[in-house]
């Protein structure tokens, strides 16, 4: 069932994207387009499982994802998604670098209090990173957490603070969001 499936899907596609080069004005520049090639390498894959063992090279069929891509395309709401995070960029990549520091010093902290009551799971600042990181992410897997009371009020801390980095980035899109979505809005 899955295999026809994968079958007609990449027989349109196919059919689309030999379509596509056809009625293309410059139809070398649309094959190295960027959709030109979200277009090959979502039947590339289906075409070379023919002719070759791909035993060997299955990370080809993660090319199939770009038939997912295909869809961003025809929709406007990608389109403006797109464009909003065009506009909060630089915000987001300062955010992003504060992000880095804040998690390595949580790390650097942590390492300090929990450091001498769990050797096996802050045995050094590298090793803190990944209870760093599930900490500011309020993930919180509860796989490693801090058993000494200067830990749990730091952790407090940094729980605080992660609930910020999960807030901040939000407002941020949803902000661009609005200046994006509000003219196309006027229009209609």
């Amino acid at each position: 069932m899955l295999n026809s499936i994968e079958v007609f899907c990449v027989v349109v596609f196919t059919a689309e994207y030999l379509a596509r080069i056809y009625v293309a004005d410059n139809k070398q520049k649309f094959v190295f387009s960027f959709f030109g090639l979200i277009d090959l390498f979502a039947i590339l894959p289906f075409y070379l499982s023919f002719g070759l063992d791909l035993r060997s090279l299955r990370v080809l069929r993660m090319f199939r994802l770009f038939r997912l891509l295909k869809l961003v395309r025809y929709n406007r709401a990608m389109r403006h998604f797109a464009k909003a995070m065009l506009l909060a960029k630089e915000q987001i990549i300062l955010f992003m670098g504060v992000t880095l520091v804040l998690i390595y010093f949580a790390a650097i902290g942590i390492y300090y209090f929990e450091n001498e009551a769990q050797p096996e799971h802050f045995s050094s600042i590298f090793d803190s990173l990944w209870w760093s990181i599930v900490t500011l992410t309020t993930v919180g897997y509860g796989d490693v957490y801090p058993i000494t009371v200067g830990g749990r009020i730091f952790t407090f801390f940094i729980l605080l603070i992660g609930l910020g980095i999960v807030a901040i980035p939000t407002g941020i899109i949803s902000s661009s969001l609005t200046k994006v979505v509000e003219p196309d809005s006027e229009e209609e």
